[in-house]
């Protein structure tokens, strides 16, 4: 099963953590949140800006992906756009699968491809003025 989520309202991290199947014997979960330093400067907020009908569907691909490489039953996906406080989530990810490494290696290819080919962007606020952010290589 994959659940992709975009959201302007605060995540609730805990709603989206459990769920696996009766055959799943692992559950690796991802959080991002946004941090008050970047490259010692004091970020006040964070803003994302998405494509949203493409990443829905870019990050539905990437989940798709990492269901069959890795075998994953389930994969939830839970991204924000809008105003980002400091200290709340911007993204969640849980993955569910038979084995532990299996779920550590979809997550990890998750949130590292999201980052270079999801239409979503990240801008960071700063007392004296702002900058956008990219992971993209």
């Amino acid at each position: 099963m994959i659940k992709i989520i975009l959201q302007k309202e605060p995540i609730d991290v805990a709603a989206h953590l459990d769920a696996a199947t009766d055959e799943d014997g692992a559950i690796v979960s991802f959080t991002g949140r946004a941090r008050c330093r970047s490259d010692n400067r004091e970020v006040r907020y964070l803003e994302y800006e998405a494509y949203e009908g493409m990443a829905e569907k870019e990050l539905r691909r990437i989940a798709r992906d990492a269901m069959e490489r890795w075998h994953a039953s389930t994969i939830t996906i839970v991204h924000r756009f809008g105003r980002v406080e400091i200290g709340e989530s911007s993204i969640v990810i849980s993955v569910s699968s038979a084995h532990r490494d299996e779920a550590f290696q979809s997550t990890r290819y998750i949130i590292d491809t999201i980052k270079k080919t999801v239409p979503i962007w990240k801008k960071e606020f700063y007392s004296d003025g702002s900058m956008w952010i990219s992971e993209r290589s």
